[in-house]
Order: structure tokens, then sequence, then C-alpha cells
């Protein structure tokens, strides 16, 4: 079984809707939740998430040996996430060999140049798809 890793801030509103659907389409997956604050990490147990923890040591650990990690692309950038985001949360991730899927949240003073304005549902939707692509690819 891969390792599933989701990555949230703030209310962990988004983590929690990734964490809901994949339940929904992939019940036997486990998934781990990380929160950059105990709100966004509880909100993850609380829609599903197998495992979970909170802060910028196990976003690193995480990042070692997860084979998936998902979230909104400001966990790769520092500072981001209204400052959530440290330099070494957003370098873990970054260098991790996990397949990364990231989500285009054009807020947090970045916006991703070419990505459509798509409601989270919709953007929801397509991270699932891809996990469940690349699941079976693998």
């Amino acid at each position: 079984m891969k390792k599933i890793t989701v990555i949230d801030g703030q209310g962990g509103r988004m983590g929690k809707a990734i964490i809901e659907q994949l339940k929904k389409q992939l019940p036997d997956q486990e998934l781990l939740a990380i929160g950059t604050n105990s709100i966004a990490t509880a909100a993850m147990m609380k829609a599903g998430a197998d495992f979970g923890a909170t802060g910028e040591n196990p976003v690193i650990v995480a990042a070692r040996d997860s084979d998936i990690i998902i979230g909104p692309i400001g966990i790769i950038i520092a500072d981001s996430l209204y400052g959530e985001i440290t330099e070494a949360m957003a370098a873990a991730v970054g260098r991790s060999r996990a397949y990364q899927i990231l989500m285009p949240v054009n807020r947090c003073n970045h916006h991703v140049v070419g990505c459509e304005n798509l409601a989270m549902n919709e953007i929801i939707a397509l991270v699932v798809k891809q996990v469940e692509q690349h699941l079976k690819e693998r």
C-alpha cells in the first residue's frame, strides 16, 4: 500500500475535503494528515485520516518516505499560507521523491499563470482522479 500524505494549513478545509473524497473513492487506502497547525490537523482527522501530526518536523519526516504528497502549491513555497510554511517544510516537500499533487490555489501572495480558476470542489475532483491514475500506474 502506498503512503499518501495530505498537508494543509489555516483551517484545514482543503485537506479535509481531499481526505473525505479520497476515503470515498479509496476506502482501504491509509491517509496521513499533516497540519501546519492543530486546527488543520483536527479538521483532517475528523474527515477520516488514519494518522495525523502537526508542525514542521512531521512534514519533514513524511516528505522522506511518502509515495504521494497532496496539498496546496504553497507547501513548496517558504512563508506561504500566511507564514505557516517554513523554509525547512518547503525544502523537504520540494526535495521529496514523492509524487506531488499540488493544487493551484492562487492565494497567499502567489499566482500560477495558466491555471484555470476552478472551484475548490472541481480541483479536489481532479486531485482524486490523479491519485487513482497514479496508483494504477504503479
